[in-house]
C-alpha cells in the first residue's frame, strides 16, 4: 500500500457551497489517502451558512473552510494537484489556469443549492441533496484501486463515474 497522499481540488465559480462540500467530504472520506481543497474562479468571499451548518451537523470539521480563488492553487508554491473536479457547469466552461503537474480533471456537474430561492426548507433540502450526491461520488472515487490503473483508464473511469452518478441523481 502506498503512503502517497493524493491532492484533490474541487472547483466552482463562487466557492461557497458545492466545492466547499466536496472539500469537506473528501477530507473525511479520503481516509488519509486524499487531501482536498476547494476554490473558485470568482469566490464569494464567504462560505454559504447553510453549507457550514449542514457540514457541522454531519460531523465535518468546518474550522479551515473558506471561500478562496483558484489562483492560490496555480502558483509555484501551491500544492501539486493530482485530481481536479469541477462541480458546477460555469467553472467547467471557464478557461482554467494551467495547473502544475497536469492533474487528472473531470466534471461532476451538480445543481447549485445556493441558487434555490423558493424558501429556506427547499434550500436546505437542496443542500442535503447536493451533499448526498457528492458523498456518493466521492465514496466511489476514494475506493478506486488508483495504483492499479494507468492514467488513461483512471481518467475514463472518473468520467464514467461522474456520468453514471449524474444519471442516477
Amino acid at each position: 500500500m502506498s503512503d502517497r497522499i493524493y491532492n484533490v481540488l474541487f472547483l466552482c465559480t463562487g466557492n461557497s457551497a458545492r466545492s466547499i462540500l466536496g472539500e469537506a467530504i473528501m477530507n473525511e472520506m479520503g481516509g488519509g489517502r486524499f487531501r482536498a481543497y476547494s476554490a473558485g474562479s470568482m469566490p464569494k468571499g464567504q462560505v454559504h451558512p447553510m453549507a457550514l451548518d449542514l457540514l457541522q451537523k454531519s460531523g465535518h470539521s468546518i474550522e479551515r473552510l473558506r471561500s478562496k480563488s483558484w489562483d492560490e492553487f496555480a502558483g509555484p508554491d501551491a500544492p501539486k494537484m493530482d485530481f481536479i473536479f469541477t462541480v458546477c457547469d460555469n467553472a467547467a466552461n471557464e478557461v482554467c489556469p494551467i495547473w502544475p503537474g497536469q492533474p487528472m480533471t473531470a466534471h461532476w456537474g451538480l445543481p447549485d443549492p445556493a441558487a434555490v430561492e423558493t424558501g429556506e426548507i427547499e434550500q436546505r433540502l437542496a443542500f442535503a441533496d447536493t451533499y448526498r450526491m457528492l458523498r456518493n461520488r466521492i465514496g466511489v472515487f476514494v475506493n478506486l484501486p488508483i495504483r492499479a490503473l494507468d492514467e488513461l483508464a483512471l481518467q475514463k473511469r472518473i468520467d464514467d463515474i461522474g456520468r453514471s452518478m449524474a444519471e442516477a441523481s
